[in-house]
């Protein structure tokens, strides 16, 4: 095909991806997954993402941005001289790469304690990401989830020594309701979907 229809939508996913990364640093709120896995770096690291990090850490926030300019030239070198090994590797099928990515996994989940529990745990939420994957659930809130999950718990536990115990606070302020009741809704929407199909897959297959 024509070069500048591959050049074109590469350069923009590239742009959105670093672009991703603004939100990130200044608010703390990341805009793609990678982004929200970086972000779970940084507090691993003790760093909270916000305004006061361009203050407190200014040598570490212009050396990641100098990373990125470097990291472009280096990735196009590296692009260049191996493009023909990664076309190589997507020739394999992947019923012969399957396999292998998956124990390489379960090697990782049981080196982490030495135990069994995670390499099932593994394969359970490996189940799940399929399950999900199926219903087309967005990655990123998974992503946001596991990165925040810590923060959304101490808010949890503050809120319920705040309402001493009750629940109704998460519906007693309007505002608050509201996103509440948004999110549930955005997280039964993908099975509202899938019984739409199913239902119209039954009426087209009954008999007239």
């Amino acid at each position: 095909g024509d070069i500048q229809g591959v050049i074109a939508p590469e350069t923009a996913a590239h742009a959105a991806g670093t672009s991703a990364l603004l939100p990130m640093l200044t608010l703390g709120i990341p805009g793609s997954p990678t982004a929200a896995v970086l972000l779970g770096g940084l507090l691993i690291w003790g760093l909270q993402p916000g305004p006061m990090l361009f203050v407190e850490q200014k040598d570490f926030v212009w050396g990641l941005i100098a990373s990125m300019y470097l990291g472009n030239i280096v990735g196009l070198i590296v692009v260049l001289t191996t493009v023909p090994w990664w076309a190589a590797i997507l020739r394999i099928p992947f019923s012969v790469i399957a396999p292998v990515i998956i124990v390489i996994c379960a090697i990782g989940a049981y080196t982490v304690h030495s135990s069994m529990f995670d390499v099932v745990m593994m394969l359970v939420f490996g189940v799940l990401g399929y399950l999900f994957k199926k219903l087309k659930y967005p990655l990123a809130p998974l992503v946001l989830a596991l990165v925040l999950g810590d923060m959304a718990e101490a808010s949890f536990r503050q809120a319920m020594l705040i309402s001493q115990g009750s629940l109704a606070i998460f519906w007693s302020n309007p505002l608050v309701g509201s996103i509440f009741g948004l999110a549930v809704v955005l997280l039964l929407w993908p099975l509202w979907g899938v019984a739409k199909n199913l239902a119209r897959r039954s009426e087209l297959k009954a008999p007239a």
